[in-house]
């Protein structure tokens, strides 16, 4: 089944395609179809998964595939949040966002640096599918001193998730992850399990 994938963010697409393989679904990046993507003035990851989601389906009359997703920090009282891939500026590229998540974090002790990656996912048959399908999952972990790796995207040269492993003795960021690895225990991966947990017997539901 083909859906539109509402982001033009080619790791997402790479990540949620190989994970949705098996359902048998062809993504198709927004981008593609010439969609831009809608502002996204939701406060919560939810409203904004929502928010993608609807747009593209409009745009495109097919039905649409939306994650919202961000990293938590607990010493910055759960910023960024929402305005993870926009923390240094509306076309902040991921190398300056992730040098001002270092600053803001400069001093702030190990033990202290513990964060979470989050994401939504939500699919809708159509733009006013009034019964979206939604998934939700986290990634604990903590924030490193500076990156490491060179795998992944947004975050994950800092981001060191629990029970990972090391490398070269120092516990191993996501962007040194293997794509398995990765795919085994992400936030996206938790999300897209909850997500086809409700997925109805006969599959998605189409426009």
């Amino acid at each position: 089944m083909r859906v539109v994938l509402a982001s033009s963010n080619s790791g997402k697409l790479r990540e949620l395609a190989a994970l949705l393989e098996p359902l048998g679904w062809a993504l198709v990046s927004q981008r593609e179809l010439g969609i831009e993507s809608p502002p996204e003035t939701g406060a919560t990851f939810l409203e904004n998964a929502l928010i993608k989601a609807r747009h593209a389906a409009r745009a495109a009359h097919l039905p649409a595939l939306a994650d919202d997703s961000g990293i938590e920090v607990d010493a910055l009282g759960g910023a960024p949040g929402v305005w993870s891939a926009r923390y240094a500026g509306e076309r902040a590229t991921d190398g300056e966002n992730l040098a001002k998540l270092l600053e803001a974090l400069r001093g702030v002790a190990p033990e202290r640096r513990t964060a979470r990656y989050r994401c939504v996912i939500a699919y809708v048959g159509s733009a006013d599918d009034p019964r979206p399908i939604l998934g939700e999952g986290s990634w604990e972990g903590r924030i490193a001193a500076a990156p490491r790796g060179n795998g992944g995207f947004g975050y994950d040269p800092i981001f060191i998730p629990l029970h990972t492993g090391t490398s070269g003795g120092a516990p191993r960021t996501a962007a040194e992850l293997a794509p398995r690895e990765k795919a085994a225990g992400s936030h996206r991966a938790r999300a897209l399990a909850a997500f086809r947990s409700h997925l109805e017997p006969a599959g998605p539901r189409n426009p």
